[in-house]
């Protein structure tokens, strides 16, 4: 029998997950909603479980192999800058879409039908809580940055202790492929995580609701796209001076399952082999993507949190000003980190919101929308997070131009027989 792409897998996931949804509200099935709800939780939180040793051995491995490059120091500044810039012209086109179509009026929503989010982020929690108490904890209530903050001090405490630290570093590349490994089986199990997840959503809140949410829906997705479609093609021709469609060829295994697991961190194994199918050295691509899937959040901590901010201010009767708009940049650039490649973006957005001095209350008005946004928002994400090391890479003349360009959209299934046979040498040097 002829197998299935996986991105035709992927549709019929979102096509029946529909259809069932739609099924089990208009018929008041409750078992059917309560199966489809229980489905798509058991594939979140299969991804979830892989999250913290993932995260931490992606990190600790990524700083260790920038040994191997030449120019690391430059490298490593390059990929942070540019994930700046790219956040900076994200968060301008929210901030523009959002003045341009007010979405938060004409809703119907008032400040009753708002609610405390359970978690909160602010200024003082983002700062002090990079530094664990205890080495434990972060891993048991998954604190992201705090295991990225313990990744990166073992990371540069090995490179510093030099050969001493080899056994270690063997032990942490054998732990992380086999990580790799467990989470590309819960990959190949994304189609019927989407018919959950998708299928849930639709029976608990039904078309009712995302017509309160028309405008602002309308504003994240269009204003995703415009990153998406837009501004990153833009990039790759004007300042990588590479094929754009090249680019979504390769990158697109990495984009659709990320707008399905909604889950930047969930889908890094995918992105990373993506990055370097396209012609991005592995040195710098275990680095870079790593390091992008825990705090390079254009959708997430860009987009998203300047339209609810603006979304939130007109339900609440609030009057931003230019210095709440420029606040609102600052928090976007600089607080990204905070989002941590996890599903859902409420600590960013309380964060910004804490910012602003608006109510947290305007969480809970958008927490019942909030994963059909997070598909687009982490498609954007994932994207951002394999054009930067592209854009990179082409301004240092690392690039591999001939994989760049024979890139192509293989299936997931592909990457290992693919993998296998580009096994040529790649310059790193500058």
């Amino acid at each position: 029998m002829p197998k299935v792409p996986f991105w035709a897998q992927i549709v019929a996931g979102l096509v029946l997950g529909v259809l069932l949804g739609w099924l089990a509200r208009s018929q008041d099935i409750s078992w059917l909603k309560e199966t489809l709800g229980q489905v798509g939780d058991i594939f979140v939180q299969l991804l979830k479980l892989a999250v913290a040793p993932l995260v931490f051995f992606a990190i600790l491995v990524s700083i260790t192999n920038l040994r191997k490059v030449n120019n690391a120091a430059r490298l490593a500044a390059q990929t942070l800058i540019w994930f700046m810039i790219t956040s900076l012209i994200a968060v301008a086109i929210g901030l523009t879409i959002g003045l341009l179509t007010n979405p938060g009026e004409g809703t119907g929503l008032t400040p009753k039908d708002g609610e405390l989010p359970k978690r909160e982020g602010t200024w003082i929690d983002f700062l002090t809580g990079i530094i664990p108490t205890d080495v434990i904890t972060p891993f048991t209530e998954l604190n992201v940055l705090q295991i990225v903050f313990m990744a990166a001090v073992a990371g540069i405490a090995a490179l510093k202790l030099g050969d001493r630290a080899k056994p270690i570093l063997s032990l942490s590349e054998s732990v992380l492929e086999l990580l790799q490994k467990a989470l590309w089986w819960v990959i190949r199990l994304a189609p019927i995580g989407t018919v959950g997840l998708i299928g849930f959503a639709i029976a608990d809140y039904g078309w009712e609701l995302i017509g309160k949410y028309a405008t602002f829906t309308a504003d994240v997705y269009i204003g995703c796209a415009l990153v998406l479609f837009g501004v990153y093609p833009l990039l790759l021709a004007t300042v990588a001076k590479v094929n754009p469609i090249q680019f979504f060829k390769g990158a697109w295994p990495a984009i659709q399952l990320a707008f399905v697991s909604r889950s930047s961190v969930g889908t890094m194994p995918v992105t990373q082999k993506v990055t370097e199918r396209l012609g991005v050295p592995k040195e710098y691509a275990s680095f870079a993507v790593p390091f992008g899937a825990t705090t390079k959040m254009d959708g997430c901590a860009a987009i998203y949190p300047a339209l609810a901010a603006i979304f939130i201010a007109q339900i609440f009767d609030v009057q931003l000003g230019i210095q709440d708009y420029l606040l609102i940049v600052f928090v976007s650039v600089v607080g990204s980190a905070a989002t941590a490649g996890l599903t859902g973006a409420t600590v960013m957005l309380t964060l910004t919101l804490s910012t602003l001095g608006l109510p947290l209350e305007g969480v809970g008005l958008l927490l019942a929308i909030d994963p059909i946004l997070d598909m687009m928002r982490t498609a954007t994400n994932v994207a951002g997070q394999s054009l930067v090391p592209v854009i990179v890479s082409a301004r240092e003349k690392i690039l591999n131009l001939d994989a760049y360009n024979s890139a192509s959209s293989s299936p997931i299934e592909e990457f290992d027989a693919v993998e296998a046979e580009q096994k040529v040498a790649v310059p790193v040097t500058a």
